[in-house]
C-alpha cells in the first residue's frame, strides 16, 4: 500500500516573515501525522525555512533549478547548491515552468539527470491544456511527457521521482478535475510507467494531483485509488489551508 505524499508549491509568494511563519505553523499542526509532507519555498527563504523545519516531519523542497553543475551560469541555482542548504526534493516540469518560460521535456529530462545526479529527489510535473482535453488527447499528452521526461533514467532511479499530474486549466482558476477524471489520467499514468518499467515500478510510484485540490475536494480526490497525493499551489499558503488536506492524507 502506498503511503500519501502532499507538497506545498508556495510560488512566487510570501516574504521572509511570512515564509518563517508558515514553516513555523506547518511544524506544529502537522506533528504526529502519518504522511510524507514537502514544502518549496522560494529559492530566497529555502535556507531560512529550512532551519525551522528541519528534525520535524516536513522536508524541504525547490521549485526548481539549472540543467547544468556550477559555474557561469548567471541567475541559475544548481542541484549542488539547492543540496547544500538542506533541500531534498525539487519539483521539475511545472506547467508554470512549461509556458511561462518555454521549458520543453528535453530541458526537463536534462534537470532530472541533473538533480537525480546530486542527490535529489524530483517531483515530474506533467498536465494537458484545455484545447488538449477538449479534443481527447490528455493521455497521449501526458504519455510523451512522460516518455521523453524520463529518457534515459534506470529503475534505481524511478524510485526517486514521483509524478504530479496538473491539469493546466485547472491550475489557480478554482477549477478541478473531478475525482473520476482524475484518477482516470492517473491510472492511465500508471500504466504508462508499467509498461516502461514494469508492473513493480508503477504499483510503487507515487503519482499526485495538481489541480487546485484544496480542503473541501482533497478528503475525495485522495480516496481514489491512483491518487496519492497531492501537490497544492494557493492552499498551501496558510496553515489553516493546507493542514486539513494533509490530515486526510494521513488517514
Amino acid at each position: 500500500m502506498r503511503s500519501k505524499y502532499v507538497a506545498g508549491n508556495w510560488k512566487m509568494n510570501m516574504d521572509k516573515e511570512g515564509a518563517q511563519a508558515l514553516a513555523k505553523g506547518l511544524v506544529e499542526s502537522l506533528k504526529g501525522l502519518n504522511a510524507k509532507f514537502m514544502i518549496a519555498p522560494p529559492f530566497v527563504y529555502l535556507d531560512s525555512v529550512y532551519q525551522i523545519i528541519k528534525g520535524s516531519n516536513i522536508i524541504l523542497g525547490a521549485q526548481d533549478m539549472a540543467a547544468t553543475e556550477n559555474g557561469a551560469h548567471t541567475g541559475a541555482v544548481s542541484g549542488a547548491m539547492l543540496k547544500d542548504i538542506g533541500v531534498s526534493t525539487v519539483i521539475l516540469g511545472h506547467s508554470e515552468r512549461r509556458y511561462e518560460f518555454y521549458e520543453n521535456d528535453t530541458l526537463i529530462n536534462r534537470k532530472i539527470h541533473e538533480a537525480l545526479k546530486s542527490g535529489l529527489d524530483v517531483v515530474l510535473c506533467i498536465g494537458e491544456l484545455s484545447s488538449h482535453r477538449i479534443v481527447g488527447v490528455t493521455e497521449r499528452i501526458c504519455e510523451i511527457q512522460i516518455r521523453d521526461g524520463l529518457a534515459g533514467i534506470t529503475d534505481e532511479q524511478l524510485s526517486h521521482i514521483s509524478i504530479a499530474y496538473e491539469p493546466v486549466w485547472a491550475i489557480g482558476t478554482g477549477k478541478t478535475a473531478t475525482p473520476q477524471e482524475a484518477q482516470d489520467v492517473h491510472a492511465s499514468v500508471r500504466s504508462v510507467i508499467s509498461r516502461i518499467y514494469g508492473p513493480k515500478a508503477a504499483e510503487e510510484i507515487k503519482i499526485l494531483y495538481g489541480g487546485s485540490m484544496n480542503a473541501s475536494n482533497a478528503e475525495e480526490l485522495l480516496a481514489q485509488p491512483d491518487i496519492d497525493g497531492g501537490l497544492i499551489g494557493g492552499a498551501s499558503l496558510k496553515t489553516d489551508t493546507f493542514t486539513p488536506i494533509c490530515k486526510f492524507a494521513s488517514r
